[in-house]
Parts: structure tokens; sequence; C-alpha cells
């Protein structure tokens, strides 16, 4: 018998207007609207204080300010929505490569394979998945546990805001029997609209109708919605191909020496080795991204010979482009400092030979920090770093 998959279905909560909200202190607990007022208008996103105005996504802005007169409207910042989505993804490979982004704010991980580094709890993955996200972007996500895609994203929903739900396979129908039909994937209003003709308004009532006569009132789709009804659902989390593994850390006093960046930058290396050792990657382009204090940011780059998943070897690549910036500055100074892999390909044979004591290195520290926690083994250079703010990314 095949083991149950392990299914998460991430939603940040009104994403966009969130952020507002975040970044202007002003505006938190207050009727927000993501969507400049105007004739042509709509609605992006409402903060939860405009949602019990009857406020809601694609709706005029027009009828959201007749709706809710003392909602604050803002335009759309797209390049910002996207900066944190970024770091949202950030944590989301962490945890697994079988990534399916949906939106910006929105998507599917398959956690099967993760499973063990958790100690065998699909929760534990979904914990640290919200923790992190709030540590780094001081926003919430709801997130949905199960075994299929179907009843992770109901997870979610059913948990909003700032969720936390798994439906096991035995609470499936307990959960999915007294809801509308109309909630299930696939089902519109019409569809809904003609299964209340048919005196079907449950999910219980969909599963357990007469699956001939529904065929013939309803078409094709009856059996499928009737799977759906049971809680079956065999999409696969369908993962784009993986770009690049990072790791990037921002610092609550700037760094001002040479040392304590050097110190930093094999903090974040080890992790972003492990990583891509966890995911069966190696990489041949190495990029470090510093960014001097206010916000200005600098990316430097080097090709490796030839692939590689050795930290010693990332760590090596990253220490050479840090030195050759710092040294270029007149009063270096850094805010945040980050490191990753790209260009993702095979390794050749020679390679694992040449890299054996490396490798042998790291696959003993994966053991390690993966038994007692990450950070139980690290290489002494590590030590020199100090702790940074609240929003530090792996």
């Amino acid at each position: 018998m095949t083991a149950a998959r392990a299914i998460i279905h991430v939603d940040m909560d009104a994403f966009y207007a969130a952020i507002e909200q975040r970044d202007n202190p002003q505006w938190r607990g207050r009727p927000l609207v993501v969507g400049e007022l105007g004739p042509r208008s709509v609605v992006s996103t409402a903060s939860y204080e405009a949602r019990p105005f009857g406020v809601r996504s694609a709706m005029p802005t027009l009828t959201a300010k007749r709706l809710c007169p003392e909602a604050i409207f803002v335009p759309v910042r797209m390049s910002r929505y996207q900066e944190v989505s970024a770091q949202v993804f950030e944590v989301f490979a962490e945890v697994t490569p079988q990534i399916e982004g949906l939106s910006l704010d929105e998507a599917f991980l398959d956690v099967t394979g993760s499973l063990r580094l958790f100690g065998g709890q699909v929760e534990a993955i979904g914990r640290f998945i919200k923790a992190q996200i709030r540590a780094r972007t001081a926003l919430n996500a709801s997130v949905g546990m199960a075994h299929n895609k179907l009843l992770a994203k109901l997870a979610s929903e059913l948990s909003k805001p700032d969720g936390l739900l798994r439906i096991t396979q035995d609470s499936v129908q307990s959960i999915l029997d007294p809801l509308p039909v109309g909630r299930l994937w696939t089902i519109g209003k019409v569809a809904e609209a003609g299964l209340h003709r048919l005196g079907i308004r449950t999910v219980r009532d969909l599963r357990e109708a007469d699956a001939r006569r529904l065929a013939q009132a309803m078409g094709n789709q009856a059996v499928h919605w009737q799977r759906l009804a049971r809680g079956l659902d065999d999409r696969p989390v369908e993962a784009g191909e993986e770009k690049s593994v990072s790791a990037e850390t921002t610092f609550e006093t700037d760094l001002d020496t040479l040392d304590q960046a050097l110190a930093w930058l094999a903090r974040l290396a080890e992790r972003v080795g492990e990583r891509v050792r966890a995911h069966g990657l190696q990489g041949r382009t190495v990029t470090v991204k510093l960014r001097k204090p206010p916000f200005e940011t600098h990316t430097r780059q080097v090709t490796l010979v030839e692939p590689s998943d050795v930290t010693a070897v990332i760590l090596d690549a990253g220490r050479t482009l840090l030195r050759r910036w710092w040294q270029g500055e007149t009063t270096p100074r850094l805010r945040l400092l980050g490191i990753g892999l790209s260009s993702f390909g095979e390794l050749p044979q020679s390679s694992l030979f040449d890299n054996a004591a490396g490798r042998a290195q790291d696959h003993v520290a994966d053991r390690i920090n993966r038994k007692f926690g990450g950070g139980s083994l690290v290489r002494g250079a590590v030590l020199k770093a100090r702790k940074p703010r609240d929003d530090e990314s792996s």
C-alpha cells in the first residue's frame, strides 16, 4: 500500500493589505483597501477590518467606498509585494523543493520527503513555516495540512485568519459533510444552483446522491464531484524547477568589520550547503548579496569550474566576492548579507572523488544538525557571528 502524501497549502492573510499596514503603522487596525478610488478601479485586497462591511476583492472601489466610508484606499505597490513574496517562498524552499506557486501569496507544498527531518510530523513543518514567515516578514499565514491538495486548501480556508489546521484521513467526512456543496473545488455558482434544484445542498448530500440520477441531471462532472465529496484528489503538486538556493540575514546593527561579515557568511553558507544537499542539487554559480545602509543593494557572482554541493567550495567562492567588495568600499558597512547557489546541473564523476573529504565532512555535519537541531555543529568561523535581528532568513 502506498504511503499517504503530506501536502501543505499556505495562504497569506490579506497579503497586500497586511503589507501596507505593516509598512505604515498608523493604518493598523483600520479598514484598508488596496486599490485606488476611481470609476474603473477594483479592490485588489481588503484588510480584515474592512471585510465586515462587505468589502471584497474584485469589487469596484467606488462600491467599497460606499460600503465602508471610513476605509483607507491605497494604490497597488506590486514591486513591494513581489519583494515580500520572495521572502515567503524562501521559507518554502527550506522545507521542500516541491513547491507549486499559485500566486504571490499562495502555494502548495509536497512535504512527504521532508517529514523525517521534522520527526515525521507534518504539523511540525506547518508550525515551522508559520513561525519563519512571521519572524521574517511580520505577517501571518494560514497553513492547511492534509494528504491531498483538495483537503489541504480547504484546511487553510477553514482556519483563516492566522490558521493552522490538519485534516486527517479519519476526519475527512466529519469536516466535509456539513459544508455547503459550493465549497468544493470546481463547483461554481451555476453548478451549485443546479445541485440545489436537485435538493443537494451539503457535501454529504452530494456524497450520498444516486450516481446515475446525478449524472443524468448534471453531466460528466458528477462523477468527479462525488470523488471530491469523499475527499479524494490525486492531483500532484506541480513544482517548478528549483532555480536557486540562498540564505540571507538583516542585522539589527550594521556590520562594520570584515571579520564579522566573513563569520556571518560562513554561517549562511552552511545553511545553503545543507539545503542544496538535502535537495540533491549541485550548482555552478555562487552569488553574494550585500546591502549598504539604508537600502543600497549590490550582488556579486562567480562561476565555479564545475557544479558543487560542498559547503567549503561555496564558502570559499563567497569569501572571495565579499573581500573584493569590501576592499572596494570607502567606508564598508553591511545592513544585510546573503549567499546563494544556482545554475544547477550534474556533478561530474571526477568531482565526487576530488571533494570526497569535504563532502564526507558535510554529510556528518548534516546528520548531526538534523538529529540535534540546526547549528549543533558549525565551523569555527561561524562562532564570531553575532545575533541578527528578528527577521533573519535562511
